[in-house]
């Protein structure tokens, strides 16, 4: 992060504390006439003000330029990726706020497992701006309390991040997303490779949906948009390919390759092979075999 202050002055020490892919600070400061401030950072961040400080502060994002491009600073911010700020203080005045520093990465896994990756990008790229906090304010102050002085788990303190950032960010309707939603070719390459490495046995829809990085709920229906199948009856069709290939490469018996890929017995292959090919393996590996 590149920053630079002048005229600001720190009145009690920072508290600070590092989490998962991102990090949370309390600042309490004396900001004096005439105070600016510039900032740039490759990660997004999160500004919470425990006061409010719009007639006092206005921030810019266009090269400082106060004299056009100009607001007031509102109650909590939330500042993209690569996006500058610049701010200038008009009056002496104290001030408390909540910095919560965001790894861009670890954030959009955060939210594409609830609201998937197309979806969190967009979000993840709209400035927010916020004068009235509600009940942000209240989550804001807990978080700040375990800052200070922490007293539970890490979890807990986490968990207040991702309430502040999902009650702050702009997340777009999830209808308008999902209605459009797409795996990408990788994550179908993916789901491929892990259901033929684990042909001898069943992978589960979750073990399916951990392998792209989403959730359960969320991968069955970004699946069925793009597949126009469930993930079960993909992974069954996959399993039978898998019988094609063991059934043509060698004298192994039906029961032998229903072994091999984790069905019950011949009778449970046969009857799944059918309902797929359209007719028994045995018929099939014959149909296959050269006169």
């Amino acid at each position: 992060m590149t920053w630079r202050t002048e005229g600001i002055q720190v009145t009690a020490p920072v508290k600070w504390r590092e989490l998962d892919g991102m990090m949370g600070v309390f600042w309490q400061a004396e900001s004096q006439p005439g105070a600016s401030a510039y900032y740039l950072a490759d990660d997004p961040r999160i500004m919470i003000f425990f006061n409010d400080v719009s007639g006092s502060v206005s921030i810019s994002n266009q090269d400082g330029d106060f004299a056009r491009n100009y607001r007031p600073m509102a109650r909590a911010v939330y500042i993209p990726a690569g996006v500058p700020l610049w701010t200038n203080t008009g009056t002496r005045h104290r001030f408390s706020h909540l910095n919560l520093h965001l790894h861009k990465d670890r954030l959009l896994r955060y939210l594409a497992l609830s609201i998937g990756r197309s979806a969190a990008l967009t979000a993840l790229r709209r400035p927010v701006e916020i004068q009235d906090l509600g009940a942000i304010e209240t989550l804001a102050q807990l978080l700040v309390d375990e800052l200070t002085e922490p007293t539970r788990h890490l979890l807990y303190t986490e968990s207040l991040v991702g309430s502040v950032v999902t009650g702050l960010l702009d997340i777009p309707d999830p209808a308008d997303d999902r209605a459009n939603a797409r795996l990408t070719q990788g994550q179908m390459n993916k789901l491929a490779a892990a259901v033929n490495a684990r042909g001898h046995s069943r992978l589960t829809v979750a073990e399916l949906a951990a392998t792209v990085g989403l959730s359960e709920s969320w991968f069955g229906t970004v699946f069925k948009q793009t597949t126009g199948k469930t993930p079960l009856q993909w992974i069954l069709e996959k399993r039978i390919e898998l019988a094609k290939h063991l059934l043509l490469e060698g004298e192994l018996a039906i029961a032998e390759v229903a072994a091999r890929l984790g069905f019950t017995d011949q009778a449970h292959l046969t009857k799944t092979f059918r309902q797929i090919v359209g007719e028994t393996p045995a018929v099939w590996r014959r149909a296959q075999s050269p006169r």
